[in-house]
């Protein structure tokens, strides 16, 4: 693995590590000001950065994940980060655990010259119909 590379999975570690242990100071300071978060699914959803930091640390939780083979890839000022995920987790009482693909975009500033994230697309492989409405419920501008 190349430094870049190694570098990009490092921050994705501490993202995955500062959510399992609901750090929303340590998350907040990793996403960009336009953070979005995807959930991919037959009906998707999304969280804006405020939603998603509210629900990381309080009703989606994650227990705990491990990263299959990882795809990193730079252009420009922009990473590609992707694998295939186990993921433990919860969604309130909703256990949603099991196998998920994970796409991160990370972008490196102009000004601080750091990377944040800025995308996170979270999809899985079956056709969970509550958590698109568990999402949604999410959404702090509704």
């Amino acid at each position: 693995m190349d430094e870049f590379s190694a570098k990009i999975e490092a921050l994705e570690h501490l993202w995955m590590r500062s959510w399992a242990q609901r750090d929303r100071n340590q998350m907040k300071a990793l996403a960009s000001k336009d953070f979005i978060f995807l959930l991919g699914s037959q009906t998707p959803a999304i969280l804006d950065r405020a939603s998603w930091l509210e629900a990381a640390t309080t009703r989606f939780r994650c227990n705990g994940y491990r990263f299959d083979e990882v795809y990193v890839r730079r252009h420009g000022n922009i990473a590609v980060f992707a694998t295939r995920m186990t993921l433990d987790a919860t969604m309130g009482d909703h256990e949603w655990s099991g196998e998920t693909w994970l796409m991160d975009l990370w972008q490196k500033g102009k000004v601080r010259r750091k990377w944040r994230i800025v995308e996170r697309t979270l999809s899985r492989p079956d056709t969970d119909a509550k958590m698109p409405d568990a999402i949604r419920s999410m959404q702090l501008w509704r």
